[in-house]
């Protein structure tokens, strides 16, 4: 099982999205272990997307990520970051392939609804920079057996 950070932006809390958003990874199968609203500040963003300092689009991305709160969701499932990603859709929301959270919801290619991790290491990391251990949950999910094959003792 693994370990993804998802984080509903801006946007679509202002645009009242959240629940849209969130019931599309809950009926997926994925586990909710953290949820928060917070309000990102300017040094938590700089430190969040730190890998794109310098690039032209790196101060616009802190202003929009501080621009309002933010829901940020730690989710846990079998390929979280892939499935997740997939899920999303293309960065850009112009480009978004219909069926995905930014094909349905995302015409900007700055405005683009949600932030999830791109590998299990950013995962690990970014949860660890939006939660503190205490916040995250670990528990047994009841629908399991229904979400995964597990016809051979293994989640497969």
């Amino acid at each position: 099982m693994e370990k993804t950070l998802l984080i509903l932006k801006p946007d679509a809390v202002q645009r009242r999205l959240m629940g849209k958003i969130i019931s599309r990874f809950e009926e997926k199968g994925f586990q909710i272990i953290g949820l928060k609203m917070i309000q990102i500040s300017e040094t938590l963003a700089r430190k969040h997307y730190g890998v794109h300092e310098g690039k032209d689009f790196f101060e616009p991305l802190v202003r929009y990520t501080t621009s309002a709160p933010v829901i940020v969701i730690a989710l846990k499932g079998k390929n979280a970051v892939e499935i997740s990603r997939k899920m999303m859709g293309a960065t850009f929301g112009s480009k978004a392939e219909p069926g995905t959270i930014r094909g349905d919801y995302a015409v900007s290619n700055r405005f683009n609804l949600i932030h999830g991790s791109d590998s299990p290491a950013s995962a690990e990391k970014e949860i660890g920079i939006f939660f503190q251990k205490e916040e995250l949950f670990e528990y047994a999910p009841v629908d399991l057996q229904w979400v995964y094959d597990m016809s051979t003792g293994d989640i497969v």
